[in-house]
């Protein structure tokens, strides 16, 4: 592979991003990977008497299926030609990351919340996070968008571009695959904890180091956007495992230092109440302007990701040696 192939896509995926955002009126292939799990669900529930074995068939399904099919049709583009090999791989690329998505997603409450519209903005609010959005007052729905933004960064963003540097659009889908799974079934409840403990536990190990390593950028991107910084540092240290998941809380902490606010808390999920530790200090009130403040650490961690996987994946696959 040489250094325009390995580097390229990703580079111009992000850029694609950051000018259009996900496209909502094209077929989508994470989209389509979520339609995918549904089926498969619906077929499995009634072949599989034990829930486990069952999700684990899924899963692995669902993995074969995500990463086989780019596979095969970025290896057929590459022998074709490889101008058609690195447009084709960068359109994957550009479908595996969101960040203008989650910004513009996160940005519908902000705007609503201008607007004094409660109701519009719990009803935005709902559409990016899991919980239940019925009982949220203004500041709980800004709570809710800025951790979702904290948590995404990693998923939606920094996460995926890590595996892309590992191993280009194919392993990128090996983790959406993944991610999307968990989104759907991970959940510990009486439907999903035991068919959906594979995905969740597989999600849980591939988002160990980049929760870590976005956490880390976070900082760095704390310092830069002349945010606390030291206070970023301080409730990382002190509330990075205060989460059910091992790798939550790591970027929502530092978002809740960066901010001087106070995240997290008890949450309502399916009618459900879940107690959970608070993540921060409350210094100062949560305010709107947090929602725009938390993009800005998920932007410029993103820009410090993209630069250490190009590098990382010219240094690798296009033989640049120090």
């Amino acid at each position: 592979m040489n250094l325009l192939a390995a580097t390229l896509p990703i580079i111009i995926g992000f850029i694609i991003d950051l000018i259009l955002g996900d496209p909502y009126t094209l077929p989508h292939p994470i989209r389509l990977i979520g339609t995918l799990i549904s089926k498969l669900e619906i077929l499995t529930r009634k072949h599989f008497k034990n829930l486990r074995s069952g999700g684990v068939f899924l899963g692995i399904t669902v993995l074969f299926l995500s990463t086989t099919i780019p596979f095969l049709i970025l290896f057929l583009s590459y022998k074709l030609n490889i101008i058609l090999g690195i447009a084709i791989e960068t359109v994957f690329c550009y479908y595996l990351i969101a960040p203008k998505c989650l910004c513009d997603e996160s940005m519908k409450v902000y705007r609503a919340i201008e607007e004094n519209d409660t109701e519009e903005a719990r009803k935005a609010v709902s559409m990016i996070v899991g919980r239940d959005t019925d009982c949220l007052d203004k500041n709980g729905i800004i709570r809710a968008a800025v951790e979702t933004v904290a948590e995404n960064t990693s998923d939606g963003v920094t996460a995926p571009m890590m595996y892309m540097s590992l191993g280009g659009a194919m392993l990128g889908f090996f983790y959406k695959a993944t991610n999307t799974m968990d989104s759907m079934i991970g959940y510990k409840n009486e439907k999903y904890a035991e068919f959906g403990r594979f995905a969740a536990r597989l999600d849980d190990v591939l988002n160990y180091i980049p929760s870590r390593f976005t956490a880390i950028t976070m900082i760095i991107s704390a310092y830069i956007l002349k945010m606390n910084g030291k206070n970023a540092v301080k409730i990382w240290k002190r509330d990075r495992r205060k989460h059910a998941s091992p790798n939550s809380a790591q970027t929502e902490s530092v978002c809740a230092g960066a901010l001087d606010i106070r995240l997290s808390g008890d949450a309502y999920y399916f009618g459900k109440l879940h107690k959970k530790d608070y993540i921060g200090d409350d210094n100062r009130p949560i305010e709107n302007e947090d929602i725009r403040r938390a993009n800005r650490l998920m932007y410029c961690s993103a820009v410090i990701t993209l630069l250490f996987s190009v590098l990382f994946r010219a240094i690798i696959f296009g033989g640049i040696i120090w």
